[in-house]
């Protein structure tokens, strides 16, 4: 398969995707993991989530990732989620697929 044709496909893909409102693997990863961490800080599990964190950042480190700079990341998110209220913007293209009327 050349590129343009893979281009085409993939776009037709992500096409069909966004009509059937289905999640990219991202956006559950990205769900998932505000889930796990909320959940540790609500029920107090910090040995958790610091154990978490090291499975993590180790994980990232062996892709070649710092690994200080993994664990900057990892605790600005904690950070971030410890705040309360969702931290993700609303997929506007899911809510109004035939447009966001300018009013919203």
């Amino acid at each position: 398969m050349n590129a343009k044709a893979a281009r085409q496909r993939q776009k037709a893909l992500r096409d069909a995707n966004r009509s059937a409102r289905r999640p990219e693997r991202d956006d559950l990863a990205r769900v998932a993991l505000y889930w796990l961490i909320r959940r540790a800080v609500d029920k107090g599990q910090e040995a958790e989530l610091a154990k978490f964190q090291d499975v993590i950042v180790s994980m990232l480190s062996d892709q070649g990732f710092d690994e200080g700079e993994c664990d900057r990341v990892f605790d600005d998110l904690v950070s971030k989620y410890r705040s309360g209220g969702l931290p993700f913007r609303r997929k506007l293209h899911l809510l109004y697929p035939d447009g966001v009327d300018q009013d919203v």
